[in-house]
């Protein structure tokens, strides 16, 4: 497999931005390495041209003939190669050559046939779906390896999805031309399409794990038999004497969840992927209970916590550690091992890593500012994964394996 073009930028007008993305696709189609003949697109746009959004596709289709399946959708930002775009009219594409037994783009018009094997798949879905999450559960398990990544459509305006199927609509969906609003679409792969992904928390646990032993749905009442009130002042040092410092201690806070017979906190003091993370939306002083965005059942593991830049930083640095121990071979030739060393991981793709391409798609209220700076968390991506191929959007929401979070990123990158 072959490096994947992809292409990025920002303008005003639709047109010249994508304009400036074909430039870069086609002068990486004719080099040495990257794929020539692909059939695949993914394509984010930012909210600013989610009014334009079938204007885009339709001219992006017209200028790529080879391709015949398109996939995507929109956010508040979104990302490539080292670089961020928040609250600028921005797109990027990336141009996938796979076999074309190995995947299917899906969509509320044209769903997976039965005749399909679908091994994993890359979702985006509209946050507003009623029952999303039991929906991101159920794809998920209709796949062999259980597994999914994607997130959920960001948007100031429009919410839209992008889903090009080459196969056809179904049978009375033949005018349907590509952009989406509701549901789920995307794009599912057969077991030869090699892929690793791993979800990073950007969240530092400020509790030890405990035990929900009480709760009326979404609200905690008791804590290893305590009060989930009082245990959650006793946490973050505060009292409600002082509403004014209470209120912006609990407005920091979240709540960490995990199974029955998950463990919240691991040793190393991060969150495990079986976590999501959930508002704290209400207190209740009569009850000594905590409200929380999501179902809170008794027996559940969990931990309150919050947004840490620190340990999002070392988290997405093991993520992307995890993933070249993973790819790189345990034993390279000395060359090879030099020529990387000496060119530092901000390399150019190098054979030993086997990276074709990588989406990359991260919590909205992450990006460049909670890791620093502009820029900030797709530069510490490039630094520890070189120069490979990479588009992505900022989500309103999370999807990895079968669990829709919050306040995480989940990078896949798609093997040689």
């Amino acid at each position: 497999m072959k490096l994947f073009p992809y292409g990025h930028a920002t303008h005003p007008q639709w047109q010249m931005a994508a304009a400036l993305v074909l430039a870069q696709l086609r002068a990486q189609m004719a080099l040495h390495g990257y794929a020539s003949s692909p059939t695949l697109a993914l394509l984010y746009i930012t909210d600013h041209y989610a009014r334009q959004a079938q204007d885009i596709l339709d001219y992006l289709s017209a200028e790529l003939a080879l391709i015949t399946d398109w996939s995507g959708t929109v956010g508040v930002g979104i990302s490539s190669n080292n670089v961020e775009y928040f609250d600028e009219p921005a797109l990027a594409v990336m141009l996938l050559e796979l076999p074309s037994d190995q995947y299917r783009v899906f969509s509320g018009v044209a769903p997976l046939g039965l005749g399909f094997e679908m091994h994993s798949a890359l979702v985006h879905a509209d946050g507003a779906t009623p029952d999303i999450g039991e929906l991101v559960l159920e794809l998920a398990h209709r796949t062999d390896a259980g597994f999914l990544f994607g997130g959920l459509s960001s948007s100031r305006s429009a919410s839209v999805q992008f889903a090009v199927a080459g196969d056809g609509n179904i049978s009375g969906q033949g005018a349907a031309r590509g952009v989406f609003s509701g549901g789920m679409s995307g794009v599912a792969f057969g077991p030869a399409v090699g892929l690793v992904s791993r979800v990073t928390q950007g969240c530092k646990p400020v509790s030890p794990a405990r035990t929900i032993t009480a709760s009326d749905h979404n609200l905690l009442l008791e804590l290893d038999g305590q009060p989930a009130l009082d245990m959650l002042l006793a946490d973050l040092q505060i009292s409600l004497d002082q509403p004014q410092e209470a209120l912006q201690a609990v407005r920091a806070t979240l709540v960490g969840l995990a199974g029955t017979g998950g463990e919240p906190v691991r040793q190393t003091g991060n969150f495990g992927n079986d976590v999501t993370v959930r508002h704290i939306i209400g207190l209740d002083p009569v009850r000594r209970g905590v409200a929380v965005a999501d179902l809170v059942p008794s027996g559940s593991r969990m931990a309150f916590c919050q947004r840490n830049m620190q340990a999002a930083r070392a988290d997405l640095m093991r993520v992307c550690a995890e993933i070249r121990e993973e790819l790189e071979p345990a034993e390279m030739p000395l060359q090879t091992a030099t020529a990387l060393t000496e060119a530092g991981l901000e390399s150019a793709p190098h054979p030993a890593r086997r990276i074709a391409g990588a989406v990359y798609v991260s919590c909205a209220g992450r990006g460049g500012p909670h890791f620093g700076g502009p820029s900030a968390e797709m530069q510490l991506v490039r630094k520890a994964l070189g120069d490979v191929p990479l588009v992505g959007f900022f989500a309103d929401g999370e999807i990895a394996y079968d669990h829709l979070y919050g306040y995480t990123g989940v990078l896949t990158v798609f093997t040689t």
